[in-house]
């Protein structure tokens, strides 16, 4: 019995194909089990409220995206109306979850009320007949009355008073001597008898150096 030799190269090929297989499978089996590797979802950005209020269209609060500025969160309220002031925002700042926005009004424009006018009044002198207002005429003021005769009186020059002579209207035309003063020097001198020395004047009450001073020129005893 002949055997074809490409028969048995071909039975031994296929024999050395299925040890081969068979020993990929033995190796793959005994491997250890891998863990499956699960992706995990992307996060969803959580968006940030914002409270805006003041002088906007709607205030209240917004959900923004994550760094938005102030001036998205305007626009998210409508707007500022006409009366906001914006000098006094940041627009560009960034605005985190929580912030709050308020944007001022501008302060108000106080204008001066005008003058008030009274009219003058009039004065009718016939039937329907009105007359000018009478122009005011100013009341004269009554002069003072004229000072006394022994106040207004002046001392001849170089002449002296004699404090021992001198009457209560003489005494008056002393510097700094009054009526009361005048009259207090002449019960002083008729308690006491004459002035001895024009320095006995300052026993008077009332007459002291300062007033002494000014008279000691003026006076005599002699």
């Amino acid at each position: 019995m002949t055997i074809d030799r490409k028969f048995v190269y071909g039975l031994l090929y296929g024999l050395l194909l299925a040890l081969a297989a068979t020993g990929v499978l033995l190796v793959v089996a005994r491997r250890p089990p891998g863990r499956a590797v699960q992706l995990a979802d992307a996060p969803t950005p959580v968006p940030a409220r914002v409270y805006v209020l003041g002088a906007v269209a709607r205030p209240g609060v917004y959900p923004l995206p994550r760094n938005s500025i102030v001036e998205a969160a305007l626009a998210a309220a409508g707007g500022p109306l006409a009366q906001a002031d914006l000098s006094q925002l940041n627009l560009a700042q960034v605005l985190e979850d929580g912030d709050r926005v308020e944007v001022p009004h501008l302060p108000p424009t106080r204008t001066p009320a005008p003058p008030t006018r009274t009219p003058a009044p009039t004065i009718t002198v016939g039937p329907g007949t009105p007359s000018p207002t009478p122009e005011p005429t100013a009341t004269p003021i009554p002069a003072a009355p004229a000072a006394s005769a022994s106040r207004s009186a002046a001392l001849a020059p170089g002449a002296k008073l004699n404090l021992n002579t001198a009457t209560a209207a003489e005494l008056e035309q002393l510097p700094r001597i009054g009526p009361a003063t005048a009259q207090r020097i002449l019960e002083y001198r008729e308690a006491h008898g004459p002035f001895k020395s024009i320095e006995a004047l300052m026993n008077v009450k009332g007459i002291g150096p300062a007033t002494f001073e000014q008279v000691k020129d003026l006076i005599t005893v002699d």
